[in-house]
């Protein structure tokens, strides 16, 4: 059988840099998180408990896609979250 041509490329060496440590978060940022979370969750349940009146008036069903934009929002944050 014959034998395979060896190869003459050189092997991966990875850069020497190293790569910055990510900061943290500042203070605000978690409970701005879960304050969006808990006030999205209270928006859909006044929504709920209120028939689509309240919290804003006139809007309806609309109330419940505000509480969920805020807590797809505070979800969104938890992405960030170091």
């Amino acid at each position: 059988m014959p034998e395979s041509k060896s190869r003459k490329k050189a092997t991966y060496t990875p850069p020497a840099g190293k790569a910055a440590a990510p900061k943290p978060n500042p203070a605000w940022f978690v409970p701005v998180m879960l304050g969006l979370m808990l006030l999205g969750l209270a928006w859909i349940v006044v929504t709920y408990l209120s028939r689509a009146q309240y919290p804003v008036p006139g809007i309806d069903q609309w109330n419940l896609g505000i509480g969920f934009v805020l807590i797809i929002a505070g979800f969104g944050m938890t992405t960030r979250w170091r």
